[in-house]
């Protein structure tokens, strides 16, 4: 398997919508009220496409990357409209991991940052495992929850 090279990096962007902010990610409105800003939830994913983008070259037949890891801190709000630019710069690997360092941007500045690992799986075994669970949990009367 293909490594990238150290440094390496990749951009992903967002015009904040309003199916970005935190308020439309609350399940319940009349319980979970959040404000009008790019939500938490939204901006790790941005930095978790930066991130697979670096990973793209180094993917076989049948694979993608997911993530594992997150730790960042999300440290400014962003506006609907506003657009967020999140990068991720290639660390190296620990073990079958990929590590990276997120930062996401607007026009005001940074607005959060952190590091993110991924691994590369097949998409099919995944699957299959996701499945499996499902099942052992519709068979033990649990939802996974």
């Amino acid at each position: 398997m293909a490594e990238p090279s150290i440094a390496a990096t990749a951009v992903a962007e967002l015009i904040v919508a309003e199916s970005d902010l935190a308020r439309s990610m609350a399940p319940d409105h009349q319980r979970d009220a959040f404000p009008a800003v790019l939500a938490t939830a939204r901006m790790v994913a941005l930095m978790e496409i930066a991130s697979a983008r670096v990973l793209h070259g180094c993917l076989g037949p049948g694979e993608q990357s997911v993530g594992v890891l997150v730790d960042v801190a999300h440290i400014a709000p962003t506006p609907v409209g506003a657009t967020v630019r999140a990068t991720a710069r290639y660390l190296g690997r620990e073990g079958k991991l990929f590590l990276f360092d997120v930062v996401a941007e607007d026009a005001g500045g940074e607005v959060g940052r952190g590091t993110h690992k991924r691994a590369i799986i097949s998409i099919e075994r995944l699957e299959n495992r996701a499945a499996v669970r499902n099942a052992q949990a519709s068979s033990n009367g649990t939802t996974g929850q």
